[in-house]
């Protein structure tokens, strides 16, 4: 027979277990609107910001290089940020990273968007629609608009690009190695949703694969107030879910460089690695061991 401490340890075994897969704040909600809030008490003692960075110093970066990737969302460490699709089935703070970069261009705050990843060009809220959806005006509109009737409006349709239709995002972000930490570090810069052209999406007449494009370029450390009030499912503990900020900052996805920054104009992997995937991956996995082995060979003499 178990005695009063075994006991008394599995009491305490079986409560922890619970409250570490509890939902947030399910224990003290009063009423179910509160259930996923933090209370009060929670507020007073968290840091609910996202993390600041250090300084750092030009003359402390003993050698840096700018890389582009590529984070696939159709692979399955990569699925936080694809998912949730629907919005419907879940609660209205689980978003995709695409539907929450939206959202904080549309409240106002997230501003510094971009058509590239240099940052020439700054985009508009109209800029950025036009990417998002486009009007199609059926033939039977064509007809009843020759008749002479005005509203056609049973005869447009609008075809709207959603956070299903995003295959991948683009990431900008610098290696740097600092001399004052004696380590190497990477800090991100850019990111970008990829998704087809909406203005070819799904259209019958045009026998062409839809190209992916970068819809808009943002800028990060911008974005990062949104992003870490983003949370992503913690499918190990859903009472700590996870922000965006948080995944991004640590790299907690798979990807692939496509560029890097060169003397030839920072030309992607596959304009001077022509027709073979394979051996553009192999490129782009050279540059990775090349970044990887910098910070061995600091400490070579």
């Amino acid at each position: 027979m178990m005695n009063k401490k075994n006991i008394g340890i599995f009491i305490l075994a079986f409560v922890l277990f619970n409250t570490l897969y509890a939902q947030s704040n399910l224990l003290n909600a009063k009423k179910p609107s509160d259930i996923g809030k933090k209370t009060a008490q929670q507020k007073a003692v968290d840091y609910d910001k996202p993390l600041k960075y250090g300084y750092v110093d030009d003359r402390d970066i003993l050698w840096s290089k700018v890389v582009w990737e590529f984070i696939d969302l159709n692979e399955r460490i990569n699925l936080p940020y694809y998912y949730p699709v629907d919005t419907m089935s879940v609660s209205s703070d689980r978003r995709s990273l695409f539907d929450t970069l939206l959202k904080g261009i549309k409240n106002g705050d997230i501003t510094e968007v971009y058509d590239d990843s240099y940052f020439t060009a700054k985009m508009t809220k109209a800029e950025i629609n036009n990417k998002l959806y486009r009007v199609d005006t059926t033939a039977a509109g064509f007809d009843e608009l020759n008749a002479g009737v005005e509203n056609i409006d049973e005869y447009i349709d609008k075809i709207n690009l959603t956070s299903q239709d995003i295959e991948g995002f683009k990431i900008k972000g610098l290696w740097y190695f600092d001399k004052r930490q004696g380590e190497l570090k990477y800090r991100l810069i850019a990111l970008a949703p990829i998704a087809p052209d909406v203005q070819i999406m799904g259209r019958e007449d045009i026998n062409v694969n839809p190209e992916q494009l970068a819809l808009f370029w943002v800028y990060f450390p911008d974005a990062r107030p949104v992003l870490h009030h983003a949370k992503v499912f913690n499918q190990k503990n859903s009472a700590y879910p996870i922000s965006f900020d948080h995944l991004l900052n640590a790299r907690r996805f798979s990807s692939i460089i496509y560029r890097e920054e060169n003397i030839y104009g920072d030309r992607d992997v596959a304009e001077y690695v022509k027709g073979n995937a394979l051996f553009q991956i192999l490129e782009s996995n050279k540059i990775k061991e090349d970044i990887r082995n910098k910070e061995m060979n600091m400490w070579n003499y």
